[in-house]
């Protein structure tokens, strides 16, 4: 499917466009064809929490973008490279048991409802193993998303 997608890093979650104004916009685009806006992405991590916290209730830019039928693609799930190192391995087993950090933060946001695929970088291909490894697993329940993101919200 030939098209375009649109990527912010905090327009979504600050509300600075909707995901129906950016339909609107590219429908007023297209000038009465059909628009070609196939995906949105935006960063989706254990630190930067909004997108997952209002997915689980079924709120936010994921499901409407997910209800639009666009495809959703969540970066940074690794805050840069940053996030490992700040889960410890309790966190992690609490996510998945037998996941590394990386591999817990990366099975986290796959799971976010709505999500359709996880832009990562990776240095090397062990890398990409373990990621790879990590979306191999099933997905978390919204129920265990809340937990985790209950955990990391309580001071």
């Amino acid at each position: 499917m030939a098209g375009y997608g649109i990527a912010m890093w905090a327009g979504l979650e600050e509300e600075a466009f909707t995901v129906g104004e950016l339909l609107a916009l590219a429908a007023g685009a297209a000038s009465g064809q059909h628009h070609h806006l196939v995906a949105v992405q935006l960063p989706v991590s254990l630190v930067m929490m909004t997108p997952i916290t209002q997915a689980v209730d079924g709120r936010g830019p994921l499901p409407a973008a997910a209800n639009a039928g666009l495809r959703v693609m969540a970066s940074a799930p690794l805050h840069g490279g940053e996030l490992p190192g700040m889960v410890d391995q309790e966190l992690a087993d609490l996510i998945q048991p037998g996941l590394t950090p990386a591999q817990a933060c990366v099975l986290a946001v796959a799971s976010c409802p709505g999500v359709t695929n996880v832009l990562l970088a990776a240095s090397g291909a062990p890398h990409w193993k373990e990621a790879a490894k990590a979306v191999a697993q099933p997905s978390l329940t919204p129920a265990k998303l809340r937990e985790i993101t209950r955990v990391l919200a309580s001071p």
